[in-house]
């Protein structure tokens, strides 16, 4: 729950960021040239790391990883829609973009692959998060400079499961979006721009299994979508404390927004069902764990407790399952 009431524990959605980029596969020539830009990133740069956050599920329609070794992202951007199609070739990254948001989205290229993200300056505390970082030397944190993109699909992602957050937001997109520009792949679409998604009439968000308070909140949110993209330009905590004015928006998903929007590596996850007892059983054997503990456990990583919970998911060291998984429900079906 958001503002001054104490959020109720949710789930882990991220569980590393991690997508199966495609390597080896000779690139394909685009049918349509874009604009290019090129970047070479300062250190080791795995694009499955670094993007793979920015996936809302394998059927997203804004994101999609092509075997040819190319991740796709359609966005809506301050200037309008855009594609963008990032390859690494190399030790080379090469942006290739469509669209009225093209220029935009190469300016923030290298952001987004994490040029402005310094891991040099994270120091392991404990051997499963030093083994975690050196078998991933190319995690970077994306910044997309982007709030509503990232905001939208977290709100949609309270209190369900991962499938049915990840449904809703492939049905809503698709529906209510426009195709994405340039060569895109097939059913690629850009999402809907807040005018959009304020006039999504109730039985679609009932259909895309939406409850009425997660709607709500995405429509409060629209209402005030440019001065809640004001907030890229503040630090992550307070464009947290911007986001957190909405009714609806608590720290749990204002952490997952700033995360991607800023590349925040010190926005840790709190009111997650999963998340501290992950952290306290990798970092301490207590399965139990709830957020005190893991905030106390994650205190000699201040400044970087994000990055460090990261590297803790991506260690695959998770306590057994004991209890049943969270139930799916579908109120579209009702």
């Amino acid at each position: 729950m958001a503002g001054r009431f104490a959020p109720k524990p949710t789930r882990t959605t991220v569980r590393g960021g991690h997508v199966a980029v495609p390597a080896g596969v000779p690139r394909q020539a685009a049918p349509v040239a874009g604009r290019v830009r090129t970047h070479v990133p300062d250190g080791p740069l795995d694009l499955g790391l670094v993007l793979g956050p920015l996936r809302r599920g394998p059927g997203d329609p804004t994101f999609r990883a092509t075997p040819d070794g190319s991740v796709w992202r359609a966005s809506r951007t301050p200037v309008g829609p855009g594609t963008l199609r990032v390859s690494a070739r190399g030790g080379e990254v090469r942006g290739e973009a469509w669209g009225p948001g093209a220029e935009w989205l190469l300016d923030r290229l290298p952001e987004m692959l994490g040029s402005a993200d310094d891991p040099s300056v994270f120091v392991p505390r404990h051997r499963i998060v030093a083994l975690a970082r050196h078998r991933r030397p190319g995690l970077r944190l994306t910044r997309t400079g982007l709030v509503l993109e990232s905001l939208i699909p977290s709100v949609l992602e309270q209190k369900v499961t991962t499938d049915e957050a990840y449904r809703a937001w492939r049905l809503l997109v698709r529906k209510f979006g426009e195709p994405a520009p340039g060569p895109a792949p097939e059913r690629m679409s850009v999402m809907p721009a807040p005018r959009t998604w304020a006039l999504i009439p109730s039985w679609e968000w009932h259909r895309a299994g939406v409850d009425n308070k997660r709607a709500s909140t995405i429509l409060r949110a629209v209402q005030v979508a440019a001065r809640l993209e004001e907030a890229v330009r503040m630090d992550a905590a307070a464009a947290q404390a911007r986001l957190e004015v909405v009714p609806g928006i608590g720290p749990w998903t204002s952490a997952e927004t700033v995360q991607r929007s800023h590349g925040a590596a010190d926005a840790v996850t709190v009111g997650d069902l999963h998340l501290p007892g992950i952290v306290g059983f990798a970092l301490a054997g207590d399965r139990d764990a709830d957020d005190a503990v893991m905030l106390e456990l994650l205190e000699p990583y201040a400044g970087q407790r994000h990055r460090a919970a990261r590297l803790i998911l991506l260690s695959g060291r998770v306590p057994p399952r004991r209890a049943p998984r969270m139930p799916r429900g579908d109120i579209g079906r009702l």
